[in-house]
């Protein structure tokens, strides 16, 4: 099963100066037995301005030197703070720079897929305005052709402002138009068409994630066998920050996360 750890799983042991970037890996590979790891840039940001600051290249080439060590690769890259939409354009310019020199980081870490969000609010979700709609399809379509020349897929997850409407997904996709733009489709989590939503957008998921919600929907193995029959063949990433207790609680959403994909894939064969 293609399981990943997606790193904001444990941000409540990072704030608690318990974990860095480098005891993730070890936790991922030693502790859950995982050759592959869902990389999260909160653990080597600077949050201390308006933008967020990345770690310098020689920390990310540290970073790519673990993961070589170990024989671990990145399935995905999820970026907070360098999201593409923003009312001033100063400051859609300066998160324009942040997403490219996220890009750069991610090719020096071998990322299969990057999450570069719409932009918006965390709790409002509305359908784009034209411009904002043409600059989010104009960036994107200049990420994924970057992300195409280097092997890598690029695009948001559902995980705030339009992004959190299927159809404003779908509309975005199917307005880009290339095969290097793909989401991170965060199971179920939608503020309309919560039904269908992932459907909708299945035929542009690269990569996937459960949280302790959608591990414990009933529909769960439905969304899964969907998925599958859609031909996903991508990696399950499991993004669960609990309050306490991570460790034993990300052994316990794994459990739940490998019996909903066993139950799906099997429905799938008979």
């Amino acid at each position: 099963m293609n399981i990943s750890i997606g790193g904001y799983s444990f941000y409540n042991t990072f704030l608690d100066g318990k974990m860095d970037v480098f005891g993730y890996l070890e936790t991922v590979k030693y502790r859950y037995r995982m050759d592959a790891v869902d990389l999260w840039n909160g653990f080597f940001i600077d949050r201390s301005g308006p933008i967020y600051k990345l770690a310098d290249e020689s920390y990310i080439r540290k970073i790519r030197e673990a993961l070589d060590e170990k024989e671990m690769s990145v399935v995905n890259f999820a970026v907070d703070g360098a999201h593409l939409w923003d009312p001033d354009p100063d400051m859609r310019a300066k998160l324009y720079d942040n997403a490219l020199a996220h890009l750069d980081a991610a090719e020096i870490l071998g990322a299969k897929t990057v999450r570069i969000d719409t932009g918006g609010g965390y709790k409002e979700a509305e359908p784009m305005p034209d411009e904002q709609f043409e600059y989010l399809v104009k960036r994107y379509r200049e990420l994924a052709e970057r992300a195409g020349d280097n092997g890598y897929t690029v695009g948001p997850e559902n995980h705030m402002g339009a992004s959190l409407l299927p159809r404003e997904m779908k509309r975005i996709a199917e307005e880009v138009r290339h095969p290097a733009f793909g989401f991170l489709l965060h199971l179920g989590r939608w503020r309309a068409d919560e039904a269908e939503g992932d459907e909708m957008v299945a035929p542009w998921t690269v990569h996937t994630h459960f949280d302790a919600k959608t591990a414990v929907h009933p529909d769960a193995e439905e969304k899964v066998r969907s998925l599958l029959a859609g031909g996903y063949r991508g990696y399950w990433g499991v993004e669960y920050n609990a309050p306490g207790n991570q460790y034993v609680e990300m052994e316990w959403i794994i459990g739940n996360v490998k019996r909903i994909l066993s139950n799906a894939s099997r429905a799938k064969q008979k």
